[in-house]
């Protein structure tokens, strides 16, 4: 299985905007690529989850979402609390199968996780331990705000204590104006390349993005 793992500092950073522009890219250099978001709550207007909307269509050849996503919720709210409220457990053994299975198919795979990486998903379980069954390479989306520093290095620091391959990190422009020695901060500190600095932009396209990034 080859491809990567997604995570943010926060949750709002533009995970699925570089989910998808990593799927987008991948499917231009002509590989059969499948964008997946194992566990999703947030439904919108319509009954639609909009980030397993932009990962399946972006997939080549194009998913449907009960191939993109096996846990779907529809209150926006932490994953594991509900699926508390629908009476259900999450099972992390089902998400590794789930992906393994999505991804017979694909010569790469781009696994999004939600929120921050140590967001849990059972009592006992969550994304980062999902990642570190996965074993794949770990893309780190960094909102560019204040406090961003810390909250970049801390994940570093989480993924490495998890010997997790990290591939690297990249910055999304927020809002027009930055926070003075964010960017900068970030380019010095942290131990790992930056795979690309997304410039503000509404509203967000994937494919703009893709253009901004160093593909893993």
């Amino acid at each position: 299985m080859k491809g990567v793992f997604v995570t943010g500092t926060d949750t709002g950073v533009g995970k699925t905007l570089i989910s998808t522009a990593l799927v987008r890219a991948y499917a231009a250099q002509g590989l059969r690529v499948a964008g997946l978001k194992p566990v999703v709550s947030g439904m919108v207007a319509g009954g639609l989850y909009e980030d397993v909307e932009a990962l399946r269509r972006a997939s080549e050849p194009p998913r449907t979402v009960g191939e993109c996503a096996l846990y779907a919720f529809p209150p926006a709210i932490a994953p594991h609390f509900a699926a508390g409220q629908a009476g259900c457990r999450i099972d992390l053994q089902a998400i590794e199968r789930f992906v393994r299975e999505q991804a017979r198919d694909v010569e790469r795979v781009v696994v999004e996780g939600a929120g921050g990486f140590l967001v849990p998903l059972t009592p006992t379980a969550g994304f980062a331990d999902l990642a570190a069954a996965l074993a794949l390479p770990v893309v780190l989306v960094v909102g560019l705000r204040l406090g961003a520093i810390n909250h970049a290095l801390l994940t570093c620091e989480a993924i490495g204590a998890r010997k997790l391959p990290l591939a690297g990190w990249v910055g999304t422009w927020l809002a027009p104006d930055l926070a003075a020695g964010t960017l900068e901060g970030l380019r010095d500190f942290m131990p790992v390349p930056c795979l690309g600095i997304i410039p503000y932009h509404a509203p967000l396209d994937p494919e703009f993005a893709a253009r901004h990034l160093i593909i893993p």
